[in-house]
């Protein structure tokens, strides 16, 4: 009795972790940096990597509930970009592999503090850089595009 309730509990954990990762992928961020590479050269839209400490830093849960979980947000992304989720969690688990690239991301790129959003091209290449502001969906994809246009493309 006891080991079938062991195998039931590791089956819900198992299928909570599942949903976690359904969801996060519905919101239409990936996780895999070579995913959203793929996906930019695909579609010829810019990356926006969103260098976060998810479930720590203060800045970044107001940037995601201010910005990115809006309608407006999600609208334009849906649209124009491919989110990259760069994530540096306390608490959330993550698998050892992530959490390298994640840190190898970090150092590529000069990441200082969080939130750190780039803008990347196909290539990998930073075309801008933002962070937390406030004014919401508007005012940081007036600046988004400010900061595209602005590295040169379209």
């Amino acid at each position: 009795l006891g080991s079938g309730m062991l195998a039931s509990a590791v089956a819900l954990v198992m299928a909570a972790g599942l949903l976690g990762a359904q969801a996060s992928a519905a919101e239409g961020w990936l996780t895999s940096y070579d995913e959203a590479i793929a996906a930019a050269k695909k579609t010829g839209r810019p990356i926006v990597a969103n260098f976060t400490g998810s479930d720590w830093c203060g800045w970044c849960i107001r940037l995601k509930d201010e910005v990115f979980e809006t309608k407006d947000f999600k609208e334009w992304a849906s649209a124009n970009a491919i989110l990259l989720e760069v994530d540096f969690p306390q608490q959330k688990a993550q698998d050892a592999a992530t959490k390298a690239k994640n840190q190898q991301l970090s150092q590529q790129h000069g990441i200082q503090g969080y939130p750190t959003i780039l803008i990347l091209d196909a290539a990998g290449k930073k075309t801008g850089e933002l962070g937390y502001m406030q004014g919401g969906p508007k005012v940081w994809l007036a600046e988004f595009v400010k900061q595209y246009k602005g590295g040169g493309k379209k």
